[in-house]
């Protein structure tokens, strides 16, 4: 719930946009080479530093989502903390250079605020993507930017779960916001879809220069979509594929998928329900990066979140 309180809050003044956190998702690696190399002043506000970031150069040069692991899985505090062993996982070299750069993770030191930019080949549209129910002051900019971009939708995802949550690039600053968009193909560009892109991070950064200049920001609260659980592909004894998305469900990312709705069909025809016991808004659909992590999509429901009122300090 929230009050009528108001809570100040440090001025923010860092931020990071990491672009190539896989180097196949080429909105924001496209995107922060420009911000780089051609228009700098695009992405500046007054007081603000921000740094755009090409996180997985190695990646990015192979346009393949990343060379030994998935950096955006790295940034656990042992693969942080610890010495780097001869033959480590480039990634997580990596990650500890990021650390360094960025952090530490979970100090007074590290960057206020990063964007960390997606694309999915999934139809999610724009998506901002909190890791923490807690964070008021990422919950008010998630905020912003859905009424910044009103008529145009875009959904606020919840990645918060004991046993869902892993450890993202973005997850060392104090303020860690992911931007999901799609659908874009791998290793493609697509100008609508850059564009929404481009657009989020603009209104993030409005928001952040407003709040630094004393806007007063009331309680509120936003409608989300909470992770709840992965759902895999139908499969058999061996480990392979018996069935694959419905077309039903494809597509229908944020859409409600209802007890008995169709959710899979086997490559003989016959259809699979879904039968949990109440509705769930399904998101990643059939996406293409998540065939290695045995998921064809994740269901989530919708809750409400509330953050206390903010104000600069």
């Amino acid at each position: 719930m929230t009050s009528d309180a108001i809570f100040e809050e440090a001025p923010i003044r860092r931020v990071a946009i990491f672009g190539g956190t896989h180097g196949n998702e080429l909105s924001g690696v496209f995107l922060v080479n420009y911000w780089q190399q051609e228009d700098h002043t695009e992405i500046q506000r007054p007081g603000l530093e921000v740094r755009p970031f090409l996180a997985n150069p190695r990646a990015i040069e192979k346009c393949c989502r990343y060379v030994d692991c998935d950096l955006n899985r790295t940034f656990k505090d042992d693969n942080l903390g610890k010495p780097l062993e001869d033959n480590a996982p480039y990634e997580v070299e990596r990650a500890q250079e990021i650390n360094q750069i960025f952090g530490p993770k979970g100090s007074p030191d590290a960057y206020d605020l990063i964007f960390d930019l997606h694309n999915t080949t999934s139809n999610m549209g724009g998506t901002l993507i909190l890791e923490s129910s807690e964070d008021a002051f990422a919950i008010q900019m998630c905020r912003y930017i859905k009424n910044a971009l009103a008529p145009d939708g875009c959904s606020v995802f919840l990645i918060e779960h004991p046993s869902l949550k892993y450890a993202t690039t973005r997850s060392i600053a104090k303020h860690p916001v992911g931007v999901e968009v799609g659908p874009q193909p791998q290793g493609v560009l697509r100008a609508d879809i850059l564009e929404k892109m481009r657009k989020i991070i603009k209104h993030g950064l409005d928001f952040v220069q407003l709040f630094n200049s004393g806007k007063e920001f009331p309680p509120c609260t936003i409608e989300i979509y909470k992770i709840t659980e992965k759902v895999d592909y139908p499969r058999n004894k061996n480990g392979e594929i018996t069935a694959i998305v419905h077309p039903k469900l494809q597509d229908q990312d944020w859409q409600p998928l209802n007890p008995g709705d169709p959710m899979f069909v086997t490559f003989g025809g016959k259809t699979i329900p879904y039968d949990g016991e109440g509705t769930v808004y399904p998101a990643f659909v059939n996406e293409a990066a998540y065939y290695e992590k045995q998921q064809a999509f994740v269901k989530t429901v919708k809750v409400k979140l509330s953050a206390h009122g903010l104000r600069v300090c």
